[in-house]
């Protein structure tokens, strides 16, 4: 998984956060081990708390507000290029394809999260009216009884698969428009207050694993002055 944290010294980014500082010569063995060890715990609350989060954010109805909002065209939301690759290659590789975007920023990711999102639920709803079927799943089942597989089904398949590399290869990207959207619309208490929590974990047992990281880091660098 990539990432877009900015490893210490911290001067713009979080300048309020002090910098961690070890001993010269570095941590004893014993205090190394116990990080390494909270690290790999709270780096396992982590997977747990984005799991949860997105089981039930998944779970949330999508809000007609977004639906109506949906560009018109999935490759003018896309561009040329990426709608070009997802459409004629013949095995499509999502990880292929982002390594050609050379995506540098959090902010890049996101945008790109947001246009692959809305331009698979646009081909999404194409598909269930070009098949007179009132849902995705249904559209699914029928492609699976056949042979014959249609343009628009083709994209919404690949363009979900181009989201989840996205998000797998950044696990720490922010929510998506339609993430945001779900929550801000949402009217189900017990989802609304699973989804807070959930993501409040997530952000902490984050901030818990760049810490200890920070540190270690810290302390490899002094133990290696040494050497």
């Amino acid at each position: 998984a990539a990432s877009f944290r900015k490893i210490v010294p911290r001067k713009d980014e979080k300048w309020w956060l002090p910098v961690p500082c070890v001993l010269p010569g570095g941590l004893s063995e014993k205090s190394r081990k116990h990080l390494t060890e909270k690290r790999d715990c709270a780096n396992q609350i982590h997977k747990a708390a984005m799991a949860i989060n997105s089981n039930i954010l998944a779970e949330i109805d999508i809000p007609e507000t977004y639906i109506d909002d949906l560009p018109k065209s999935g490759r003018g939301s896309l561009g040329d290029t990426i709608y070009h690759y997802m459409y004629t290659a013949d095995k499509f590789s999502p990880d292929r394809l982002l390594d050609c975007l050379k995506i540098s920023s959090e902010h890049e990711a996101l945008d790109l999260a947001d246009r692959v999102e809305s331009s698979m639920y646009t081909w999404r709803r194409k598909a269930c009216l070009s098949h007179s079927k009132s849902s995705w799943k249904e559209v699914k089942d029928l492609m699976d009884d056949t042979d014959w597989k249609d343009k628009n089904y083709i994209l919404a398949d690949r363009a979900e698969a181009l989201l989840f590399s996205l998000k797998q290869r950044y696990p720490e990207l922010s929510q998506t428009s339609l993430d945001t959207c779900k929550i801000q619309y949402n009217r189900d208490v017990g989802k609304a207050v699973l989804e807070s929590y959930s993501r409040v974990l997530e952000g902490l047992a984050f901030n818990i694993v760049a810490w200890i990281e920070d540190v270690l880091c810290v302390d490899k660098s002094m133990t290696n002055r040494e050497v």
